[in-house]
């Protein structure tokens, strides 16, 4: 709630800020080009505040989680797309009513005649291809990696952006003060990008020298990864969290799974568990011990961190377990946990949840069975939780019986500040 909050009031300050300097500059005779205006500088200043939801600051992603973050990242990526359009369309065709031109001679005139504007020509175009490609028809049909590349020309058009707004910005140049205001806001953006995105992956990674140690397979489709390193008990790591994980081999190394932890950090070592479901995740278990790691992260606000209450229930599926079982070590208080799978076979880790329930004092409830009928419905879960109101709810598994538990949880009546949950598309 803190780093929410937090981000909301930072843009809105923003926001308010951009407007006073806007009205400082005072207007131009023409409605279309003053709209223009400021729908560039609002579009500006949501590109910079993209670049802090994309930096992967420690602070903002353990209270918010990346999934959140990510979320946000693009519905701004969006806005940002339709204000950038609104200020190329007012802008043409208010310069269009002054003079005799067509509006599309009028745009190729200000790119001629007009410093900095074909460059956010070039940044409007890049901006419109990358939005294109991050619409859900587009993403799915394209690897992450392609898509990848392309998003990350992104930070050209940020540069361009930023270059047209120096040099045909009347706000930016209108005083000193919105010069220094709007150079301060794209240096810490950026800043934050290059801290978040490469200075601090780079640092840790020297630190902490990565090796695996064991690959275990757990059943035919899933295989747990050991990692150790240098001083792992300094690495910020919690139990419900997940690093962005590469190793190191000639046909590996480009590729970044990510991955929860499934077990809580020791000081010692690191572990994952992964259930095959692709080519990359299918290769892990032919890794060989001694392979170099590089990890990003670790990321992620499911942890212990937002606990509001001495009780919990932990709800895993699939998969899902892998950071309930690692928040179960970590987790004080009484427990309950509910892994639902649709035959026993299925139920990775199982042995290890259950001879940790029995030394913490929890109870395991493993839920077997088709989708339909739904084993968690709200009079099921009333029946297995009968105080489920006075617990911290825990909840990580595929996305439909991820929606289909929320559901119940709201039916049930749990408020919202007692459910903790992350998408983990991301680190599943």
């Amino acid at each position: 709630m803190v780093g929410r909050t937090g981000l909301y009031a930072l843009l809105v300050a923003n926001a308010v800020v951009v407007t006073v300097f806007f009205v400082q500059a005072g207007f131009a005779s023409n409605t279309l080009i003053v709209l223009g205006r400021l729908a560039g500088l609002y579009g500006a200043l949501l590109m910079a505040f993209q670049l802090l939801l994309v930096a992967r600051l420690p602070w903002f992603d353990r209270r918010i989680g990346m999934d959140r973050l990510t979320s946000w990242h693009r519905w701004t990526g969006f806005s940002v797309l339709w204000l950038l359009l609104a200020h190329a369309v007012f802008i043409v065709f208010g310069y269009a009513q002054s003079s005799s031109l067509d509006p599309v001679n009028q745009l190729v005139d200000l790119a001629e005649t007009v410093e900095g504007v074909l460059r956010a020509i070039t940044a409007l175009a890049i901006i419109i291809v990358v939005g294109v490609v991050s619409a859900r028809y587009a993403r799915r049909r394209l690897a992450y990696e392609t898509w990848h590349f392309i998003h990350l020309y992104t930070y050209v058009a940020v540069v361009l952006a930023f270059t047209h707004q120096v040099a045909a910005g009347t706000t930016f140049s209108s005083s000193s003060v919105a010069t220094a205001y709007w150079y301060g806001v794209w240096g810490v953006a950026l800043a934050s990008v290059f801290l978040g995105r490469l200075v601090l992956p780079l640092w840790r990674n020297l630190r902490h020298q990565l090796r695996v140690t064991a690959v275990v397979p757990e059943n035919d489709d899933v295989v747990s990864i050991y990692i150790t390193g240098r001083d792992l008990d300094r690495l910020p790591a919690r139990a419900g969290q997940f690093f962005l994980w590469r190793f190191l081999t000639k046909d590996r190394w480009w590729q970044a799974n990510p991955f929860s932890l499934s077990a809580a950090p020791d000081g010692r070592t690191l572990r994952l568990t992964a259930k095959r479901a692709g080519d990359g995740s299918g290769a892990l278990r032919h890794l060989k011990v001694g392979t170099r790691v590089f990890a990003e992260g670790p990321y992620g606000a499911f942890t212990t961190l937002h606990r509001t209450r001495p009780d919990a229930l932990l709800i895993a599926g699939g998969v899902g377990v892998t950071p309930i079982r690692a928040l179960l070590e970590e987790l004080h208080g009484h427990a309950v946990v509910i892994y639902r799978v649709a035959t026993d076979q299925d139920a990775v880790l199982y042995d290890e949840l259950r001879e940790l329930a029995l030394a913490k004092g929890a109870e395991l409830h493993l839920v077997t069975g088709p989708a339909v009928p739904d084993r968690l419905a709200p009079r099921e879960l009333a029946r297995l939780v009968p105080d489920i109101t006075a617990r911290d709810v825990y909840l990580c598994g595929p996305p439909p019986m991820m929606n289909a538990v929320l559901g119940s949880l709201r039916e049930l009546g749990v408020p919202r500040t007692q459910t903790h949950f992350e998408r983990f598309s991301l680190a599943g």
